[in-house]
C-alpha cells in the first residue's frame, strides 16, 4: 500500500507550475495537494485587484468567471504534480468544459478564496475535477472542470 503524501507551496513554487503571472495570476498559496487526489489552494482577495474599478465601483465583487478561472489554475497545478511533470515552452493546459457552475455568495476585497479541488478522472486525455471554492467556510461558487494539455508551437 503506497502512503500519500500531503504538501503545500509557496508562490515560488507555484509560479514553476503556471505559466500566468499578474495580473492573471489566481492562486496565492497551496495549503494542501496530495498527488492523484485534492488540492486545497488559497487566493487572497485584496481591493487592489485591476477588475475591481470596473466590476462594480459601488459593490466591487470579484467576477465569477475569474473564480472558476482560480479554480482552473489550482486544477493544472495539482495535473502537472499527479503527472509529475513541470509545463514548458511547447504545451499549455486549457479547458475543455465547464459544467454544472454555480455561484452561491459575492466575493468581495478582503476576502480569503480557499479552493478545494478533486480530481475525478483522466479519459483520452481529458482530466475531470470537482472543484469548490469558499469564503469563510461558505460555498462562493462551484463547477465541474474538464481541462487538458496540449502542444503548441
Amino acid at each position: 500500500m503506497t502512503e500519500s503524501v500531503v504538501e503545500s507551496m509557496d508562490i515560488h513554487k507555484i509560479l514553476t507550475y503556471l505559466p500566468h503571472r499578474y495580473p492573471f495570476l489566481l492562486i496565492d498559496r497551496v495549503l494542501e495537494l496530495e498527488a492523484g487526489s485534492r488540492i486545497l489552494a488559497l487566493k487572497n482577495v485584496s481591493m487592489n485587484e485591476p477588475f475591481f474599478p470596473g466590476h462594480f465601483p459601488r459593490f466591487p465583487v470579484m467576477p465569477g468567471v475569474l473564480i472558476i478561472e482560480a479554480m482552473a489554475q489550482a486544477s493544472a497545478v495539482l495535473g502537472f504534480k499527479t503527472m509529475q511533470s513541470l509545463p514548458d515552452a511547447n504545451s499549455v493546459y486549457l479547458f475543455v468544459g465547464i459544467d454544472n457552475a454555480r455561484f452561491k455568495r459575492p466575493v468581495s476585497p478582503g476576502d480569503q478564496l480557499l479552493l478545494d479541488i478533486k480530481f475525478t478522472k483522466q479519459k483520452r486525455g481529458m482530466w475531470m475535477f470537482s472543484a469548490v471554492a469558499r469564503v469563510d467556510g461558505q460555498v462562493a461558487s462551484e463547477a465541474d472542470l474538464m481541462c487538458t494539455l496540449r502542444q503548441v508551437t
